[in-house]
């Protein structure tokens, strides 16, 4: 059975933080097209990905 690295842990969860701030990002453009959320929702939404890119910048500082 072949064990994964923490390397190779580290490298997916910072792929998914990538991946989780750009669909934030595009959910709030398409939802602000649609007309369907409120500013508090896509602001919200905003939030949250730029968060998950700031956690991926600062653990790329770490290193």
């Amino acid at each position: 059975m072949k064990t994964i690295s923490t390397k190779s842990v580290g490298e997916i969860v910072t792929l998914v933080f990538k991946g989780v701030g750009m669909a934030m990002a595009v959910a709030a453009v398409v939802l602000n097209i649609l007309g369907t959320a409120s500013l508090q929702t896509q602001v919200l939404l905003l939030g949250i990905g730029l968060a998950c890119l700031a956690i991926v910048v600062l653990d790329n500082e770490k290193e």
